[in-house]
């Protein structure tokens, strides 16, 4: 443009683009406050979560000291990180509160402790930033002032917060009851590190940035009210972060016991007749991450001595004997199990066992009845004394019977016809095969017929309903009463037929269930009215089809 003398109507155009321009300015202003006053409230959110959540945690951790006493040392040192950090988030809410409190000129003080950011939006104060800077910094930011409540004695409280947790956890690293995992050791030590108030060092307009500067100079007080909340904030997020490690610590290094299994422990195991059977049925723990190093089964060693015996293998945190036998009748063990505890020493249990080698003798029992039925699988277990159940050979002959299965002993038995099968058990030796007593027998039958079901009810014959009962019938089922096997008829097609007034019904249903005019006539009947379920045709498990009897409801 040129530089002449301007016509009043270029200096009112001028005018006006001038306070167009500090309008603009002025509402990005208000965008960015309002902005800071948006991420606030989130800080205020996150600090109510991790209070809350740090709180089950500690109460948490604090229960589990009755069952593992170790834990008691990392709880007590938690609890001392826990009350320092505590008092440095009500630090930083005392500098919060006098700063609103002066910024927005409360006769009274302590009024700054009631007031929100976000109910202060409409006081216009919010981006004022005389006065944070002058309560925080002072008058000069290159030499702030140290005084109560100010921005250099925060700075100070954080670096003290900081070098006593890490001296804490260092101490702790030293004594065996209070150490840390290394990994976990290393990753506090660099979490408590954000602790440590630092200075970047850069400079601004010749002003260097402190880290005092940084946070709080020549900033509005959303922009500080913010910062501080971020602040308390990240105390909590610490706090979470050691309450973890130390909750953690323990357990981590204690043995845990994660397997229970039942254990029987007779006196003998080879009872003669009219004799009573004694034993100590009870649950037993054990640690799949027990290795050799940390536990040692010494077979013929005694609990009076320091060393010898036969070391076993150590296989799921349990140790595995397995030894030859070779003459008939009461065999005895013992030893000695050497624990090592978290603090290095050992502890040592003794134990001893009998066992009985008897002669050889076979058994055979099914699992669920002494019958097998006709298309269904009948478990069966089969075992021989002194036999490993995979040196076991087992035929069956008869009823078109078959065998699947054999791990652990355990067949499946599936038979095609009605009448006697044998089972003929045999054992794998050196010298070839040896039979293991006689054969025995099992009748083979077919699964009886099921009972129709309407509406949940078993019906043989003609039962009675009520009227509102009617509406649970959705169509015919059918279930063997008492059949201990876990066996279908799915119903495959019925006859529906009723009375109603004078004039007979009658409806062809396939499958299960009513067809819709079956189902509205069912329940259009009235009082005394009588249905009827006739050619109930089911099919069985092994593929035949079925017919039942007659089923009437009244």
């Amino acid at each position: 443009m040129s530089g002449g003398k301007e016509t009043p109507r270029q200096k009112m155009i001028g005018m006006m683009y001038l306070v167009l321009t500090a309008l603009l300015a002025m509402n990005v202003s208000k965008q960015i406050l309002h902005g800071y006053i948006v991420v606030n409230e989130s800080m205020e959110v996150s600090k109510r979560n991790l209070t809350a959540n740090n709180k089950r945690i500690t109460e948490s951790f604090e229960s589990t000291i009755n069952g593992n006493p170790a834990a008691k040392p990392y709880f007590d040192k938690a609890k001392i990180a826990q009350t320092q950090l505590d008092e440095l988030v009500k630090y930083i809410d005392k500098v919060k509160f006098n700063v609103i409190a002066k910024t927005e000129k409360y006769e009274n003080a302590a009024s700054g402790d009631t007031a929100q950011l976000k109910h202060l939006e409409s006081t216009g104060s919010v981006d004022n930033y005389d006065i944070p800077t002058h309560e925080l910094i002072g008058s000069d930011a290159a030499t702030p002032e140290n005084k109560p409540l100010s921005a250099l004695e925060l700075k100070d409280k954080f670096l003290k917060l900081h070098n006593s947790l890490v001296g804490m956890v260092e101490e702790m690293q030293k004594n065996p009851k209070t150490k840390l995992l290394p990994d976990d050791y290393e990753g506090l030590k660099k979490k408590l590190g954000s602790l440590k108030p630092i200075d970047s060092g850069l400079e601004d307009d010749g002003l260097k940035m402190t880290w005092e500067v940084e946070n709080f100079y020549h900033l509005p007080m959303a922009a500080v009210v913010t910062n501080l909340n971020k602040m308390q904030a990240e105390l909590k997020n610490i706090e979470a972060e050691l309450l973890q490690v130390f909750s953690g610590a323990s357990g981590k290094l204690a043995i845990k016991f994660d397997r229970l299994s039942a254990k029987v422990i007779a006196p003998s195991s080879y009872i003669q007749s009219g004799q009573p059977y004694q034993a100590d049925i009870f649950l037993a723990a054990s640690s799949s991450a027990m290795t050799a190093d940390m536990m040692e089964v010494l077979m013929g060693a005694d609990s009076a001595s320091t060393s010898g015996g036969e070391k076993i293998p150590i296989e799921g945190g349990m140790g595995k004997y397995n030894v030859g036998t070779g003459g008939q009748g009461e065999q005895t063990y013992k030893g000695v199990i050497k624990f090592k505890k978290p603090d290095g020493t050992f502890d040592r249990y003794p134990f001893s066992g009998t066992y009985m080698v008897a002669a050889p003798a076979v058994a055979v029992a099914a699992e669920k009845m002494n019958v097998f039925y006709i298309g269904v699988d009948n478990p069966v277990a089969i075992s021989a004394a002194g036999v490993s159940p995979t040196d076991l050979l087992v035929n069956i002959s008869g009823c078109g019977a078959t065998k699947t299965g054999g791990a652990g002993g355990k067949f499946v038995i599936r038979a095609t016809a009605p009448g006697t099968c044998m089972i003929s058990v045999s054992a794998k030796t050196k010298d070839g095969t040896k039979p293991q007593g006689k054969p025995t027998p099992f009748r083979v039958k077919k699964i009886p017929d099921p009972t129709p079901k309407l509406g949940g009810r078993l019906v043989q014959g003609i039962a009675d309903y009520k009227k509102i009962e009617l509406a649970s019938i959705a169509g015919v089922g059918a279930e063997v009463p008492g059949f201990d096997f876990d066996v279908k008829f799915p119903v495959v097609s019925f006859i529906f037929s009723a009375n109603v007034k004078g004039n007979l019904k009658e409806f062809t249903c396939t499958g299960p269930n009513f067809s819709s005019d079956a189902k509205q006539v069912l329940h259009s009947l009235g009082n005394d009215g009588k249905a009827y379920f006739e050619d109930i045709k089911v099919k069985a498990p092994d593929g035949s089809i079925r017919k039942l009897a007659t089923a009437s409801l009244k």
